[in-house]
């Protein structure tokens, strides 16, 4: 399969980490509350693009949009209340042994591995309620068990335990409708009276 190595504005063609790792750090810094917005996306695209992305500021709006897309993996981004039930970095361990147990291999031991492909595979991992599946589909499997479905109070506090060893405290993933205006924002105010 032909996966995207580079994107092009205004016929300036901009090469992409496409590395698995560089967009789980791209997903890390979005997820950075300590830094600022403008911060956290200049980080994003430094970090996708290299130094090559910083140069010319009039493409950083775009750079950031076509960041978004390509970690979205060409999807839209569906704005979604749901809490998230997988973390790439905390999450680390189980996506190295589900790999390992459906594919035979492990993405971490390997030089590189394009963000398209391990993300792919990551979303066909074997999956079944009975439990036969990989290590990270039964954990969240767990993480999104109801409790409401389970009468008895004994087996409902052993389920909510095994939850509670699981869980994750992060609620996002990108940078938020709210992050990303402020950001243009911050853009547009540097930029003033360029057009």
């Amino acid at each position: 399969m032909d996966y995207p190595k580079y994107v092009e504005i205004d016929g300036v063609k901009y090469k992409i980490n496409t590395d698995f790792r560089i967009a789980i750090e791209c997903n890390r810094i979005a997820e950075d509350n300590t830094i600022g917005d403008f911060e956290r996306c200049l980080a994003i695209i430094y970090t996708l693009y290299g130094e090559n992305g910083l140069i010319n500021f009039n493409h950083y709006e775009k750079l950031l949009e076509l960041a978004q897309k390509y970690l979205c993996c060409g999807k839209e981004l569906k704005s979604t209340n749901d809490k998230p039930d997988m973390d790439f970095i905390k999450d680390a361990g189980y996506i190295a042994s589900s790999f390992q147990y459906d594919y035979k291999y492990n993405p971490y031991e390997m030089e590189y591995c394009h963000w398209y492909k391990f993300f792919n595979d990551l979303n066909n991992l074997s999956n079944n309620e009975l439990g036969n599946c990989c290590i990270l589909s039964n954990v969240r499997n767990l993480r999104n068990f109801d409790l409401s479905k389970i009468k008895d109070e004994k087996q409902k506090q052993k389920i909510k335990k095994a939850q509670d060893s699981v869980a994750l405290n992060k609620t996002k993933i990108m940078p938020t409708e709210k992050q990303r205006e402020s950001a243009m924002k911050f853009y547009k105010a540097l930029n003033l009276g360029k057009e």
